[in-house]
């Protein structure tokens, strides 16, 4: 790594970005208008098979799902002096993990979320831990059968500790980045016996799990 990766504000000749794609950064000057920009752009469907998009492809494609917001996120708060945090959230095998960019305002923590649904989204600052902050998001967390999903966090990782090669201009997957956020120390958030006891959720609040702000594309076949 190089040494001015770790320095506090992002540098274009850092990042390797373009002067377009560094000026559209610049332009996200708050934790809101960042998510505003991740909500703005279609949610990643993958119609081509899985992906994780680098921040550049991000801008390139105007799509992510969750862990390439979170890297667009995390990247545009390091520009304006934030460092580029993300948390790793794990559940059980019937679901998927989850990426957010994590910020601070004070001693409080946030989150920046994209999600095609309406609940697992952005976090005001007000949580007083990660722990606070992840149970947040556990009881909308579920599965199509309404059971509730979500097991552990993960420590806040720095992404300036990785090249920003692999995750900011990446013309591939950015698998390595993945690999690294699941394979971080994770943090139970219940107890085996507190899992036994969950309530699944009802049908009225599986049917509004079901709205999405960005429909499937219908296929071409």
């Amino acid at each position: 790594m190089k040494r001015n990766s770790l320095r506090r504000f992002a540098r274009r000749e850092t990042l390797a970005l373009t002067p377009v794609e560094f000026t559209l950064l610049r332009r996200l000057s708050t934790p809101q208008k960042i998510q505003s920009f991740v909500n703005a752009i279609s949610i990643n469907h993958e119609l081509g098979g899985e992906t994780i998009h680098s921040v550049r492809t991000v801008l390139r494609h105007r799509h992510a799902h969750c862990i390439e917001g979170a890297m667009f996120a995390a990247c545009a708060l390091w520009v304006h002096g934030a460092p580029p945090l993300v948390m790793h959230l794990d559940c059980s095998f019937s679901d998927y993990p989850h990426v957010v960019a994590l910020f601070r305002r004070g001693i409080h923590w946030g989150a920046i979320s994209k999600t095609n649904g309406a609940v697992l989204r952005y976090r005001d600052p007000i949580y007083r831990s990660l722990r606070e902050l992840a149970l947040s998001y556990f009881h909308e967390y579920t599965d199509r059968r309404g059971r509730k999903t979500l097991r552990s966090f993960s420590d806040a990782f720095d992404l300036r500790r990785i090249d920003p090669k692999l995750w900011v201009t990446n013309d591939d997957d950015c698998q390595e980045v993945e690999d690294l956020l699941a394979g971080l120390r994770h943090t139970r958030l219940i107890s085996v016996r507190q899992e036994r006891l969950l309530a699944r959720r009802d049908p009225f609040e599986r049917k509004a799990a079901k709205l999405v702000e960005y429909s499937r594309p219908a296929s071409t076949c």
